[in-house]
Parts: C-alpha cells; sequence; structure tokens
C-alpha cells in the first residue's frame, strides 16, 4: 500500500495479511483527498485507523497535525511501525491505544476527522453525533461504510462500488 501526494508520495506503508480491518481502497483514499482539497495547517483525526493509511496520507499532504486512534494492540503496533517507516516527526503524529469512544470524551477539536470503523460495526449514530460535535468551523467529518442509510442525514454521500464515503460539515 502506498502514499498517493505530498511530501511522502509513493512511499510504501506495511499492511498486515488477515487482518481484522480493510484499508482504505487507492481509488477511494484519492476521492476522499480530492474532496477535501488543501488540508496544509489543518488538524486530521483518525478513528479506527488500522493500518493508518489515510492519518499517513494527511501528514504527506501538509496536514499540521495527524492524530490516530486504535483500540487494537495489533493495529497500533503497525501504526508505530509505518510512522517509524516514514520518518514522521512525532510533533506531527500521536499514534493513541485507546477506545474510540473514550478518545472522543476528551473533547479534542479538529478541522477534519475520519473514521472507518470495523465490518461488525452497528453503532453510527453514536459515532457521528460525538464526531461532530468536535469538528472546528467548517470542519468536515467523513465516515467510510458500506451503503447505508443514516438517521443524522450527511451534506453529501459518494459510493465507489460497495464503499460509501459520507461528510458532514460544521458550517455554524
Amino acid at each position: 500500500m502506498q502514499i498517493h501526494a505530498g511530501i511522502y508520495k509513493g512511499r510504501r506503508i506495511k499492511t498486515v495479511k488477515n487482518a481484522p480491518y480493510r484499508p482504505t481502497a487507492a481509488v477511494v483514499r484519492k476521492s476522499l483527498f480530492d474532496i477535501l482539497g488543501i488540508i496544509e495547517n489543518k488538524s486530521f483525526l483518525d478513528l479506527f485507523s488500522g493500518t493508518g493509511i489515510i492519518g499517513f496520507e494527511a501528514v504527506s499532504r501538509g496536514a499540521n497535525y495527524v492524530t490516530m486512534i486504535d483500540s487494537s494492540v495489533r493495529a497500533c503496533g503497525l501504526l508505530k511501525i509505518n510512522h517509524s517507516l516514514l520518518h514522521i516527526d512525532n510533533k506531527l503524529c500521536k499514534i493513541k491505544k485507546i477506545d474510540v469512544y473514550k478518545y472522543l470524551e476528551e473533547k479534542e477539536k479538529f478541522d477534519i476527522i475520519f473514521a472507518d470503523p470495523p465490518y461488525n460495526f452497528t453503532n453510527y449514530d453514536q459515532i457521528i453525533s460525538q464526531s461532530t460535535q468536535l469538528l472546528n468551523q467548517d470542519g468536515y467529518f467523513i465516515l467510510e461504510s458500506s451503503p447505508k442509510e443514516f438517521t443524522i442525514l450527511p451534506s453529501r454521500i459518494k459510493q465507489y462500488g460497495d464503499t460509501q464515503l459520507a461528510f458532514w460539515r460544521n458550517e455554524e
């Protein structure tokens, strides 16, 4: 799996076979960052980070800082390996092994929050509600999932085969 743009363009990160998570496909990643546009000097939260490809792509494209959250020991180990492979400054990228909901209770605000929950995830309303409350003005919350309808309606949905990106924006 490789980073598509920015200072780490072309660099590869490690993945794990038979992992309980699914890395975001290259076409979906490209589209996500095309939609977000310039993310330089933006804060970025990557929930359910898995391999970290989304967060590392954000660092590569100039995000001010990225926080990666995963509750899995295995995933956090992989995140640390990939962080090391890329030689990313610790000031730019934090990795935290913590339950996503516990982390969201810390109430840190972000410009962009991305969540790609595991296959068996069902608590979409809670993750949407908690994440959108932590957005800075004009911030985005993006949820990757299989095609779904949500109780809290997104401002935009993009479909890529059996993957969907739903966008919520804080326009207050």
